[in-house]
């Protein structure tokens, strides 16, 4: 209860902060995007806070054996760069750059804006589901169903 309680305190915060900074503007996005036009440099605060608040967050993680509601600490077991990683990050930026929206603003604006957040939203959800579709349906390797007698 008490780690559900901090999951959600974190994600209102980060959804105050993203709504308090202009992120779920796409159109201040899109300016400050667009630096060859019409520049909005001023979500480089933006990112110049989230940089310092990560690590000193990171510094404060690495001296702790446990999180204060779990057991242990997960953290992504990748740590290299590949073309899907490539890939990914040039995607979701493209995407960034063509609406002026990620996720986290999106879903942040979904209380303030129209019918285009959530369309934004719901597509997000179903580019999650279609990439773990592949994966659903391969059959586990070692499922006694698939081995001959």
């Amino acid at each position: 209860m008490r780690a559900n309680l901090s999951a959600l305190a974190a994600g209102l915060l980060f959804g105050l902060g993203l709504t308090v900074s202009g992120m779920i503007n796409p159109a201040k996005v899109l300016g400050f995007l667009d630096i060859a036009g019409h520049w909005d440099p001023s979500l480089l605060f933006v990112l110049g806070g989230a940089v310092v608040t990560a690590t000193i967050g990171f510094r404060l993680v690495q001296r702790r054996q446990a999180p204060l509601f779990d057991g242990r600490f997960h953290l992504p077991a990748a740590s290299g760069i590949n073309a899907q990683f490539i890939l990914g990050a040039a995607l979701f930026g493209i995407g960034w750059g063509l609406v002026g929206f990620c996720p986290g603003p999106a879903i942040s604006a979904l209380l303030a804006d129209g019918w285009q957040v959530a369309l934004f939203v719901a597509a997000t959800l179903l580019g999650m589901a279609m990439h773990r579709l592949p994966r659903r349906l391969q059959p586990a390797r070692n499922d006694p169903a698939l081995t001959r007698n």
